[in-house]
């Protein structure tokens, strides 16, 4: 896993590193027990502060993608599958809510909009 910051952007580097190990959890580059890197070996490799990184992994931890084990470190929450679904299915929901508008400004009934989905999802 690589995370890359910059100073060139208006999020803050927490940010930008917390999103960065999400993203890579949510990927499925990460999985469930996988260890991610010290706070220390993080912040000596991106040439940041060691706050800076422990900001984001309490983000990560508040949100449930992360667990720290005092003396063991950090690693994947096994309980992430449950964030990970609930972050998909608000992506899902978004795309969906741009296609019904589309749907209806053109014209377009429910039920071929679902023959449609249903047609999408099952070609495979």
């Amino acid at each position: 896993m690589e995370i890359i910051i910059s100073n060139k952007i208006s999020k803050p580097l927490y940010e930008q590193i917390a999103s960065q190990i999400k993203a890579a959890i949510m990927s499925g580059e990460l999985s469930a027990g996988d260890p991610i890197p010290s706070m220390r070996a993080l912040a000596k490799s991106l040439h940041i502060s060691v706050l800076t990184v422990q900001k984001a992994y309490e983000t990560l931890q508040d949100e449930g993608f992360i667990e720290t084990t005092a003396g063991k470190g950090c690693y994947v929450s096994v309980q992430n599958q449950d964030f990970y679904l609930e972050e998909q299915q608000k992506k899902i929901e978004e795309k969906f809510v741009e296609a019904i508008d589309l749907a209806r400004t053109s014209g377009i009934k429910l039920d071929q909009l679902i023959n449609l989905l249903t047609l999408l999802y099952e070609e495979d």
